[in-house]
């Protein structure tokens, strides 16, 4: 479980250092409240993201975002919700997944952008 969790650190530290290269402001990781967590917030020009990474040091039963479920999703978005009524924003949100895989010494990243939208 401790090698789930250091890969999970590690994925997560990676996606900051390409979202913030990309020109994204990092504004929370790992953001908690009421047992939901948001793995990254952060900001792009007028719009807010909220980024949920995955990382696998393989993809043996398919790739690390697929690993982001519906309910995960609808987590997610009551989070965010909670994090933009607290915080007083106004700004577009976009929900974001950064799959992160691991082989040897080596990673691949994707970001998707938009990989899923709330229902009204």
């Amino acid at each position: 479980m401790a090698e789930k969790h250091d890969i999970g650190k590690k994925g997560e530290k990676i996606a900051s250092e390409h979202l913030t290269v990309n020109g994204y402001t990092i504004l929370e990781t790992n953001w908690q409240s009421n047992h939901q967590e948001i793995d990254i917030i952060a900001q792009k020009d007028d719009t807010l993201v909220i980024i949920e990474v995955k990382a696998r040091s393989t993809k043996f039963f398919g790739e690390p975002e697929t690993f982001v479920t519906k309910p995960k999703q609808r987590m997610l978005i009551k989070a965010a919700n909670h994090y933009i009524t607290q915080n007083k924003l106004d700004l577009e949100v976009r929900f974001d997944i950064i799959s992160v895989l691991f082989k040897n010494d080596k990673h691949s990243l994707k970001h998707i952008k938009d990989a899923f939208y709330p229902l009204i």
